[in-house]
């Protein structure tokens, strides 16, 4: 029996292991900068909509044409969505951090979705959240887990992350596997390049009446 299950464990491992080669893309050929934002039980305007957008007003862009736009409007409250529908799944790209939001993923997931976002700043800052039915079901920093036997408190680790170790030169990688391993779909960098369906957001203070709700778990 534990010959079996170390077999077991040994083939969980390798599956893994080629889910992050498959994602090599997001440590060396992604923005330095994004949100990536897969969503379940939702149309595109349901997205949209939780967001800021409104799902009436949007164009094609791709996402260097976005970054480029909110570039030129820096000091301004000027955010861009990128959606697109894969199969069951709305997918939300910025350049930006909306998706980072807890307040983002209560309302991108409420009456019965599911919400998962992998984010990275500028200043190589990370992110990963998962929201079920409205409820935020476990956010943190991929970085703190790298070390966590070493922290002290030791962070709280969601249970659909707790066997993942992750490594500093592939975080990224690791990151976009757990949400393919957590959502079912597969990110494809091609997204990055095309023309998709792409609405400004409202700020956030506007979305939630103040700054003080946006950062809440």
């Amino acid at each position: 029996m534990a010959e079996a299950l170390n077999s077991r464990d040994q083939g969980d491992v390798a599956v893994w292991e080629d889910l992050v080669a498959r994602y090599a893309w997001a440590d060396t050929d992604a923005p330095e900068a994004y949100t990536f934002s897969v969503v379940a039980g939702k149309s595109e305007d349901d997205v949209i909509r939780a967001f800021g957008g409104d799902p009436g007003e949007s164009r094609l862009m791709t996402f260097t044409e976005a970054a480029d736009e909110q570039a030129d409007h820096l000091y301004e409250d000027y955010e861009l969505l990128r959606v697109v529908t894969v199969k069951e799944h709305v997918v939300a790209i910025e350049w930006g951090y909306h998706g980072s939001l807890p307040e983002i993923a209560r309302r991108a997931s409420a009456d019965g979705g599911e919400f998962f976002s992998v984010h990275r700043d500028v200043n190589a800052r990370h992110q990963v959240i998962r929201a079920v039915d409205g409820r935020v079901d476990g956010a943190f920093d991929p970085f703190e887990l790298e070390d966590l036997d070493w922290l002290d408190p030791r962070p709280e680790v969601p249970a659909w992350a707790e066997d993942v170790a992750f490594h500093m030169d592939r975080i990224c990688a690791e990151s976009f596997a757990l949400m393919e391993r957590t959502t079912g779909l597969a990110s494809d960098p091609a997204w990055i390049g095309t023309p998709l369906r792409t609405v400004r957001l409202a700020a956030p203070g506007e979305l939630f009446g103040g700054p003080d709700s946006t950062w809440l778990q």
